[in-house]
């Protein structure tokens, strides 16, 4: 196994274990959370374009939307076009609860990076953010930030 390959593994199983943690207290279902935040960064989205945006069946999908539409945390919308088309749209409870949710999220990290990371640790972090960024923005198929 290469060290890219290596690092790579860890890479990935580390910030999984970090999301995880972070959601770990989420008092929403992750579900919920999934498609509000979706909602909260795209806009109004049909239960389709949420699906695919998540990739899940379309019908499951819709349960989750039922339950967040029954919940008040979005509604349903008219499209301006297509009358077939019932965007979901976030509520202002749903904007509520989704700032609750990544205010509390990222409450927990600060405290966490606080509590454990001395400043150099905090300067090293801030830099592996800054790459972490980078390897987002690698795009295979041109080889976009390859050096």
């Amino acid at each position: 196994m290469s060290d890219a390959t290596q690092l790579a593994a860890e890479l990935r199983l580390v910030l999984g274990h970090l999301v995880r943690r972070v959601r770990a207290d989420d008092p929403t279902p992750p579900g919920v959370t999934a498609v509000i935040g979706l909602l909260g960064r795209q806009g109004p989205m049909t239960t389709s374009e949420l699906a695919a945006a998540r990739r899940v069946r379309p019908q499951s999908m819709a349960r989750t939307v039922t339950q967040v539409v029954e919940q008040g945390l979005a509604e349903r919308g008219t499209h301006p076009v297509d009358g077939r088309k019932a965007p979901i749209v976030l509520t202002q409870a749903g904007r509520e609860v989704l700032e609750q949710e990544r205010t509390r999220r990222a409450d927990w990290l600060a405290r966490a990076i606080e509590d454990t990371l001395s400043n150099d640790d905090r300067e090293s972090l801030a830099h592996a953010v800054d790459l972490v960024r980078q390897l987002l923005e690698w795009d295979p198929a041109t080889r976009n930030g390859s050096r």
